[in-house]
């Protein structure tokens, strides 16, 4: 994965945690077959399936949320 990227993404998803998370799973849906959200030709370079992850996530394409439900104690 490119650093730049990295770091553009962190600035959407502050949480590492959560970033990687959200790449990690992107990343499972392309590799099982699921269209880019994005069209990495028109980036001009070579991109793997991380970057294009990471991509769509500072385009807005994909994100996290969070509930604020807390869960009952048992």
């Amino acid at each position: 994965m490119k650093t730049d990227l990295i770091e553009k993404a962190a600035k959407v998803i502050p949480n590492p945690p959560v970033l990687v998370n959200l790449v990690s799973r992107r990343v499972r849906q392309l590799n099982q077959g699921r269209a880019p959200l994005i069209n990495p030709a028109s980036y001009g370079m070579r991109l793997g399936q991380g970057d294009i992850a990471l991509l769509e996530i500072i385009e807005g394409k994909i994100s996290a949320e969070f509930s604020d439900v807390v869960p009952e104690e048992v």
